[in-house]
């Protein structure tokens, strides 16, 4: 495979999962704020689907047109910038990971509710504040990730 394409489908990853991952995290907070049980349940499902069809299939595809790149650069994987981004990609995933479950359980906990005409449970607000704070380390990492990815810097 070129180079350039490539470079172009590891772009095109990083885009889709900082994209996709800004996108899931808006939608959420808008339907979080709306406090509507059938709002939050639909939302939840159509992000849950995003997060499975997008950002799952670019996170496989950066590690492998990342490390294909490494061979054809003749880069070494122990370059500094390398290895914090391989390191950052780590706490992204050991963030992003739990948040796949917790839109999963809102979804379902929302959904519940729709079904017992009630309000969102007080298990669906906790959970939702701890899917904001992971929010910050797993979507921070994919930002400073991309920052490495440009900059190159010699660490």
């Amino acid at each position: 495979m070129s180079y350039s394409l490539l470079k172009y489908l590891h772009i095109i990853g990083a885009i889709v999962i900082l994209g996709t991952g800004g996108g899931i995290a808006f939608f959420m907070l808008m339907a979080h704020l709306s406090r509507d049980a059938a709002f939050v349940a639909r939302t939840a499902g159509v992000v849950v689907l995003a997060d499975m069809v997008f950002t799952a299939t670019a996170v496989v595809v950066q590690p492998l047109t990342g490390y294909l790149l490494v061979r054809q650069t003749g880069l070494s994987l122990s370059e500094g910038w390398l290895v914090a981004s391989l390191v950052l990609y780590g706490i992204a995933g050991v963030f992003w990971l739990p948040v796949v479950w917790m839109q999963v359980r809102m979804r379902d906990l929302a959904a519940a509710a729709v079904s017992a005409g009630e309000k969102l449970p007080v298990a669906y607000y906790r959970l939702f504040w701890l899917w904001f704070v992971f929010g910050f380390p797993g979507f921070g990492s994919v930002m400073l990730i991309i920052w490495l990815m440009i900059a190159k810097p010699s660490l």
